[in-house]
């Protein structure tokens, strides 16, 4: 006759609730650890500037030349720089 479930020898090692525990526990760790990561994230990263900007009112032209060399500056692009995405989108008036 054979044997189709027979016990696993001594020396095989075999994964068990111990194993199951251990991953589960390290999974809820690191999920607890991100939570607390982009916590402390918000409250140091500031929020991009061009947020602030549409906020305030602001155009989208820049007035001229920007003195620290920026986008306006020399030899760079005269329009305000644009979140990708939104360079296709149609401007105010």
């Amino acid at each position: 006759m054979t044997v189709l479930a027979a016990a696993p020898a001594a020396d095989t090692v075999v994964t068990g609730v111990l194993g199951f525990l251990v991953v589960a526990g390290m999974g809820l760790a690191l999920f607890f650890l991100l939570r607390s990561m982009n916590k402390q994230l918000r409250k140091v990263a500031p929020g991009p500037q061009w947020r602030e900007k549409g906020r305030n009112g602001r155009s989208g032209a820049t007035a001229g030349p920007d003195p620290a060399g920026g986008p306006g500056g020399p030899g760079g692009s005269r329009r305000e720089q644009q979140p990708v995405g939104e360079q296709d989108l149609p401007g105010p008036g």
